[in-house]
């Protein structure tokens, strides 16, 4: 695995060591309708773990395959979309808003599937859960790393459509909020060329991505 993100490297190496029952702990996809905020994110967890136990057989796209189902259901993609755009999302046309969200949502799952690329005893501890002000849920993790300074990673969940529980923010080091890392980088594109540029920089994105 090289990174959950662009700001910070796991360095993670491939390996042959498998962890017995990563898939077993990972909830099916449809019993996420009802999972607590701690649940989805340890299913997602759970979920990561096998794709790094499998990342060399399954390779790029097989890990994009087996991905695609999980983040989709952990995630509330369309949410993160308009999250990142922020302000300018309500100026934007109905066809540009669900080109931004596919494009989005494929980088996302590209992302992941590039930077999960390698197993070597990494393992992941839910440490605690708090539910904010506005009912949102803060759900606090550690990735493990073998000998290697663990890394804090927090999610936030809110309920969506259904009122199911789907994440919708990462907080890289339990402070860096990825959307809004996002934000910065896709208001400078958003000026420079609108919608279609973003669109198009997204889809760019995750072409290199799935190249390696």
């Amino acid at each position: 695995m090289n990174h959950l993100s662009p700001e910070i490297s796991f360095d993670v190496r491939p390996s042959r060591r498998i962890l017995l029952g990563a898939l077993l702990a990972l909830p099916a996809l449809p019993a996420l309708a009802q999972a607590s905020p701690q649940a989805v994110v340890e299913g997602l967890h759970a979920s990561l773990i096998s794709v790094m136990q499998d990342a060399r057989r399954l390779g790029i796209r097989g890990r994009l395959d087996r991905l695609r189902p999980v983040m989709q259901a952990a995630f509330d993609l369309p949410a993160m979309t308009r999250i990142a755009v922020g302000p300018s999302w309500s100026g934007i046309g109905a066809e540009q808003q669900a080109a931004l969200v596919q494009a989005f949502s494929e980088w996302s799952i590209a992302t992941y599937a590039n930077r999960f690329d390698g197993f070597s005893g990494e393992s992941f501890t839910t440490t605690g859960e708090t539910t904010l002000g506005n009912g949102d849920r803060l759900v606090r993790t550690t990735l493990n790393r073998v000998n290697n300074t663990p890394v804090q990673l927090n999610y936030l969940l809110r309920p969506a459509q259904g009122g199911a529980w789907r994440i919708v923010d990462v907080y890289l080091t339990g402070t860096i909020s990825e959307l809004a890392s996002r934000r910065s980088e896709f208001s400078a594109v958003l000026r420079e060329g609108g919608a279609d540029r973003l669109v198009a920089e997204l889809r760019r994105r995750s072409a290199d991505l799935l190249r390696g």
